[in-house]
């Protein structure tokens, strides 16, 4: 599917998806189209809905994981072929709602001393300190992304490709410059990879992560995404407005924001249950 997977990627760039997206949803109608091995231009909704299946009960995919392959080839169907009829009536699968688990300020605390590297320090300190996609932390620019004089950080083409800016604090303001007096880094990117003309791989800020975690004998399933939950759940605890919350986490809805309201186990913890205002003739027992 050579000219079909260039238009999709035509289709997808004009369209201004991310290379990320760009890549993960040609490598699903890849799939599709390998799992069948006729090329999807000659399928239609009776294969599509065959292979659904296929993930579902065979492969056994994740309601996550079929969710995106259901929107590539419903956008290569509607857009690169034309042919919208062949997945109006496909759905989206329903998603379960799981509460990621949450770092205490001592966790993040004990991961960051667990890194020895002060660039891997740097970088993942600046993620859960500006509530950044580890992604978007690793595309900040040496020059001009982070401005210590009105104590901001421009992120730039977020997710939906939009920019937006967040708080630059004193104590991350003082470890990007002990990062950059030892390293200077060279080139465009704050934290260049091998190459000084790349930024470095989310993959291997991963790896560090993932041993500084085990290092400190945490049995959370965390990842570098949940620094980020991290940011804005310690934010709403500390009675953050959550339409602020949304501006620095760049979320285009405030119903994606408001996730966190259910994520906080200390502020659940600290409210009043309205039995404690009854007054009973008798108390109730100590056991």
């Amino acid at each position: 599917m050579g000219k079909l997977r260039d238009q999709m990627i035509s289709d997808l760039c004009l369209r201004n998806y991310s290379p990320r997206t760009i890549q993960a949803y040609t490598q699903c109608v890849f799939h599709f189209a390998k799992h069948f091995r006729r090329s999807p231009d000659l399928m239609g909704e009776h294969e599509i809905r065959s292979f659904l299946l296929f993930l579902a009960q065979e492969s056994e995919a994740s309601a996550s994981v079929r969710k995106m392959f259901v929107a590539a080839i419903k956008f290569f169907y509607r857009v690169t072929l034309n042919r919208p009829q062949e997945v109006e009536r496909i759905p989206y699968p329903k998603v379960p709602k799981t509460l990621p688990d949450i770092l205490s300020h001592e966790e993040v605390a004990a991961i960051l001393d667990a890194v020895e590297s002060v660039k891997y320090r740097a970088i993942i300190a600046t993620a859960y300190a500006a509530g950044l996609r580890i992604s978007e932390a690793c595309r900040l620019r040496a020059r001009g992304d982070i401005d210590s004089a009105r104590m901001l950080i421009h992120v730039r083409a977020g997710k939906g490709a939009k920019d937006r800016y967040v708080m630059l604090g004193e104590r991350l303001l003082v470890l990007l410059r002990q990062y950059w007096r030892q390293t200077r880094p060279q080139g465009l990117y704050l934290f260049p990879g091998q190459d000084p003309d790349q930024p470095i791989t989310p993959a291997s800020v991963y790896q560090v992560f993932k041993k500084a975690v085990k290092k400190t004998g945490i049995t959370k399933h965390v990842t570098l995404h949940t620094l980020r939950h991290c940011f804005a759940t310690h934010l709403m605890e500390a009675h953050t407005d959550t339409r602020v919350i949304q501006a620095l986490l760049g979320h285009g809805s405030i119903r994606t924001t408001s996730r966190y309201t259910h994520v906080s186990a200390e502020l659940i913890g600290r409210i009043k249950s309205p039995f404690e205002a009854l007054s009973l003739e008798k108390t109730p027992a100590r056991p």
